[in-house]
């Protein structure tokens, strides 16, 4: 828009220009003439004026043509190879200069983009130089991050201000759990940079970190402390925190022998969920408490009763036989109150035993595996319940699976079993079926009694000993629906405390960064946003998908889809991907273009469930979209209805691109994004469109800093003088 303004400007000014030069000329000519010469002139020209006119006209025309050219050759054609040379320099280094305008300028580029060709090629070379040096900092950095993902105890680091600088799977899994809320609740407040005062209580984080203070100004080798907190759900957790010392910022290195004071620059919080242990606790003391209670009146009864009798020995029949009946019924009700307490009491034994929650085709998947191993049979594997988890030792149980399919092979001479998982009641049935006849009660008795072995591998363990140690029971009998044997194991079922979608793990890099160390050195969170430059802020992306463009109208939100930038990085694993159900009818034009239908939003949350998660999300952030006030206007129609206002600063790439590149013709995010080298992947969908924005976002920032724009106030203002500023939803 800016070329075509200074153009017609200047085809203004030269206009005028040359009427007035031409117009001093006609008057000075018209001067000079004697009054006869004038007449003359009149005469000539007063039937072809028109004639004249079309002529200036056409000349006119021919002048700003040729202008056109010349400005398009040598004034349009340096500036858009400007903007594409500073995008090559410093967002996508593999483009290349058009070869546009005069012939002079054509090899210009030629020559800039032979330039570009060699510093690209020494780049690589430099790049591949610095990747060869860095190879043993990346394998221990490897190290850690699967240390970190693999850990059964979930890991959360902060640095001083509270800040999430590291964080592991079982960190967010627990979260996920612990949290309400309908994507999850306090699973979408774990990421980094953000503040784990989200989670728990200031006062208990700081007077921990007080004490572990005061422990290292004693000289303690291990200065951590512990504490006990409860979530908004009413889990308790357990905290075990340990300090991260750093140098406070010295240059140099303390001198030999000299005394190194250690500098606490953030802390190390291991979270254990307690809550199943103090329930436990709690019931066996109230166990213990009934059951010592409760007997001290049958014993007291029994006694006076035995008392009497001794002290008595010539009582009357009735008499006699009214306190034997006081001894018996009380005995007998000491006896099933003890029973009682015994069998409650193993209950509580068999909960210590470090059984893991274990998804049921995880289990049967591993069986197939491992009997086909040790005793080469065929292992065909039934389909179970997709919700259907266990609690397991999946170490001893396979043992178990293996050491009957073993006895079967040599037994019965079976070449074919098949595993079974399926719910009974409040238990899981795992069934171990085969063709063939039952077998006898004291042949699979015997099995259970025998140490366990399938091939070369053996152990003390019976398999009694693993079906009691979780609290099961084992047999064999016929299949009600074909005619198979089966030997039946109960095994003990529970919730899904660590059932996080596969899919979302699947879309993610095999081992996702959870990790940022460079959050140690955040600046202070007081300071102006505005004040603040782009490369210190955290944004979050986002995208919406529609059931129509028209909010004002009654059109709804179907897709929420957002990411987050930290220190520089997107963000692929912490995300937001939510269908929301609009509770109307989808416009085919709309579906034609996201490709989501009534049927795949039937059910969903509504958006007054979704965006107090969604909310949470972006706190302490700037949004971030593309067209952002298309975006921002569904959500400001539903201040009323949710209470939520989104009042963080926002960001728009539309505008930032006409800030960026004023001349370019289009600013579509397709264009953008090919001007720029970002891959375009997921496009329409409101995930793939947030990231596709966000890294679009990222390359932008080094082209801002080229024309000054180096903070948030600074690129708000200046996105808000472009001309696509202007339009409103």
């Amino acid at each position: 828009m800016n070329h075509r303004i200074r153009l017609a400007a200047g085809l203004g000014i030269l206009y005028g220009l040359l009427a007035v030069l031409f117009g001093l000329l006609g008057l000075v000519l018209w001067g000079d003439m004697q009054e006869a010469e004038r007449q003359a002139v009149l005469a000539i020209m007063r039937p072809r004026y028109a004639m004249a006119v079309v002529i200036i006209l056409l000349a006119w025309f021919g002048l700003g043509l040729l202008v056109w050219v010349l400005y398009r050759a040598y004034a349009l054609a340096p500036v858009r190879l400007r903007e594409q040379a500073l995008v090559m320099v410093n967002a996508n280094p593999s483009l290349r200069l058009q070869e546009l305008g005069a012939p002079e300028i054509r090899t210009l580029a030629q020559v800039v983009n032979s330039l570009a060709d060699q510093r690209e090629s020494l780049q690589r070379d430099v790049e591949q130089r610095i990747l060869e040096a860095k190879a043993s900092v990346e394998e221990e950095k490897n190290r850690l991050a699967a240390l970190m993902s693999e850990l059964t105890q979930s890991v959360v680091v902060c640095n001083l201000d509270g800040r999430i600088l590291l964080y592991n799977n079982r960190a967010r899994l627990q979260f996920q759990v612990l949290g309400p809320g309908a994507l999850g609740g306090s699973a979408a407040l774990i990421g980094l940079g953000r503040s784990i005062f989200a989670m728990m209580e200031r006062n208990l984080i700081t007077h921990a970190l007080e004490t572990v203070q005061y422990r290292l100004q004693r000289g303690s080798e291990q200065p951590s402390t512990n504490f006990v907190t409860s979530t908004r759900a009413g889990q308790l957790i357990r905290v075990q925190m340990a300090p991260v010392f750093g140098n406070a910022g010295r240059q140099n290195a303390p001198p030999a022998g000299a005394a190194t004071d250690r500098v606490i620059s953030g802390y190390v919080l291991m979270l254990d969920n307690i809550t199943r242990n103090v329930e436990t606790q709690n019931q066996r003391d109230s166990l213990l408490q009934a059951l010592t209670e409760g007997s001290r009146a049958s014993l007291g009864n029994v006694r006076a009763a035995a008392e009497n009798l001794l002290q008595y020995p010539d009582m009357e029949h009735e008499q006699r036989e009214r306190f034997v009946g006081v001894i018996r019924d009380e005995v007998a009700l000491l006896s099933q109150r003890i029973n009682h307490a015994s069998s409650e009491f193993a209950d509580t034994l068999k909960a210590r035993w470090p059984l893991e929650d274990m998804h049921g085709s995880d289990l049967l998947q591993a069986a197939q595996q491992r009997i086909a191993q040790k005793t080469g049979l065929s292992v065909t594997v039934e389909a179970i319940a997709s919700d259907l988890w266990i609690r397991v030792d999946s170490f001893s149980l396979l043992q178990g699976l293996c050491h009957l399919a073993a006895r079967l092979q040599e037994a019965c001479d079976v070449d074919a079993v098949a595993l079974r998982l399926q719910a009974s009641g409040r238990l899981a049935a795992l069934d171990l079926l085969w063709s063939g006849p039952a077998l006898e009660p004291a042949l699979l008795a015997s099995w259970e009694q025998s140490p366990m072995r399938a091939g070369d591998e053996g152990t003390p363990l019976t398999l009694r000993e693993v079906i009691e140690r979780h609290g099961g029971e084992l047999w064999q009998q016929h299949d009600q629906d074909r005619p198979l044997s089966l030997i039946r194991m109960l095994l003990p079922t529970t919730v899904a405390q660590e059932a996080a979608d596969p899919a979302v793990w699947l879309r993610n890099e095999s081992r996702p960064e959870y990790y940022d160390f460079d959050l140690f050195q955040q600046t202070e969170e007081t300071r102006a946003l505005d004040e603040r430059l782009l490369t210190q802020l955290s944004y979050t992306v986002f995208d919406t998908e529609t059931t129509g463009l028209e909010p004002s109208q009654g059109d709804e939100i179907i897709q929420i889809g957002a990411t987050r930038i930290v220190n520089g990085r997107l963000l692929r694993n912490e995300t937001i991907d939510q269908l929301i159900d609009p509770r109307r009818r989808l416009k085919p034009e709309s579906m034609a273009i996201h490709g989501i239908t009534d049927d795949m939003v039937r059910g969903q949350p509504t958006i007054d469930q979704v965006l107090p998660t969604f909310h949470e999300f972006c706190e302490d952030t700037v949004l971030v979209a593309h067209n952002a006030a298309f975006d921002m206007r569904f959500l400001q129609l539903k201040e009323t209805s949710t209470g939520l206002v989104f009042s963080h600063p926002v960001l728009d790439t539309l505008l930032l691109s006409a800030v960026i590149h004023p001349n370019q013709e289009s600013h579509r995010l397709e264009a953008i994004a090919e001007r720029l080298g970002v891959s375009v992947i997921g496009r329409h969908t409101a995930l793939g469109d947030a990231i596709v924005t966000g890294e679009i976002f990222l390359r932008m920032i080094p082209l801002l800093a080229e024309q000054n724009i180096h903070t948030l106030g600074q690129a708000r203002a200046a996105a808000a003088r472009t001309y696509y500023a202007r339009t409103t939803y």
